[in-house]
């Protein structure tokens, strides 16, 4: 049986759905979509069900005339471009990059030709993503929620929290350069105008997780921001229960980190900007072209506070800062 002949690949990998093959008085194949995440399939089922929402919505139905075949790569950067390249030899009709920076460069370098949606947390036109927001022109287009350039306030939120803090760590991941450099630019410039010692950090695998939370003692930082990247998203859990351990205060850009108990999330709702994903990823089946779909930018900014962590590690959270949450976990 060929690629032709069946494929729809269920989140995370599961069974395949069987295709009618494509001759005399039958139906062609279905066009197959690409999706490259550098996440875990586990922990990105919502924002699957919203891609597929959006999908839906343009008139594509995975498993009636559409297929999705997705690949993961599990919080390691390094694997994506073969991920990508593995796309590209399958000829899927389109690549949706989800979730991180590292997977939309990746499948931009793989292919000139094959459209690409992005759902990215960075300034696409830093990212050399596209050419222009307006008219991306070339082969590449998508969503920007913006949660890299957030972090000068996810320190502010911290300075709120703890006014007399003289330093505040930062988390990044050196396998995502762009990210982590954008990031450190940002954030030792909020950190000069707030009047904050900024220590930069860096973990790329679960074995230096050991070792930043030692520095963090070594260094008598009062609370720590993880920069925005996939490795870190898809060890929100781990992550949460270390910094409770540790009673550090922290503040990343997603919400499993909170509901894990992670003290604080502040960032883009990424459901949000995969839904405008699959959209995207319709109308170019429908034949439109990626050059001439405006890159979005979603508005929708999200602060959850998990009150039960905040008085685990001894912290009274300023009421101030309670009614603006949008989320409180208790």
């Amino acid at each position: 049986m060929t690629r032709r002949d069946f494929l729809m690949l269920a989140l995370g990998g599961g069974a395949a759905v069987a295709w009618p093959r494509a001759g005399s008085g039958q139906q062609p194949a279905p066009p197959v979509i690409g999706f490259l995440s550098g996440g875990l399939a586990d922990l990105e089922a919502e924002v699957v069900r919203a891609f597929r929402q959006g999908l839906l919505e343009t008139g594509y139905s995975e498993g009636h005339n559409v297929a999705i075949e997705f690949l993961w790569a599990d919080g390691s950067n390094d694997r994506l471009p073969a991920l990508a390249a593995d796309l590209v030899r399958r000829q899927v009709s389109v690549i949706v990059a989800l979730g991180s920076t590292p997977a939309a460069l990746a499948a931009k370098a793989a292919t000139a030709t094959i459209p690409i949606v992005f759902q990215v947390g960075t300034d696409p036109l830093d990212a050399g993503l596209v050419a222009s927001l307006a008219r991306p022109g070339g082969n590449v287009t998508g969503v920007t929620n913006s949660n890299t350039e957030l972090g000068p306030k996810r320190l502010a939120l911290l300075r709120e929290l703890m006014p007399t803090a003289n330093v505040i760590a930062l988390l990044v991941n050196p396998t995502s350069p762009l990210i982590a450099e954008t990031a450190i630019r940002d954030l030792q410039s909020a950190a000069h105008t707030l009047g904050l010692q900024l220590a930069i950090l860096h973990a790329s695998n679960e074995r230096d997780f050991d070792t930043v939370f030692a520095s963090l003692a070594k260094l008598r930082a009062s609370g720590l921001v993880i920069a925005p990247d996939a490795f870190f998203i898809s060890r929100s859990e781990q992550l949460a229960a270390l910094t409770l351990r540790h009673a550090m205060p922290a503040i990343t850009q997603f919400r499993k980190f909170a509901v894990a108990g992670g003290l604080m999330t502040y960032g883009g709702v990424r459901t949000e900007s995969a839904h405008l994903a699959g959209i995207y990823t319709g109308r170019i089946l429908k034949g439109e072209k990626p050059a001439d779909l405006p890159v979005q930018q979603i508005s929708k900014v999200e602060l959850i506070i998990n009150l039960k962590t905040a008085k685990a590690i001894g912290l009274t959270l300023p009421p101030t800062l309670l009614h603006r949450a949008d989320e409180v976990i208790e």
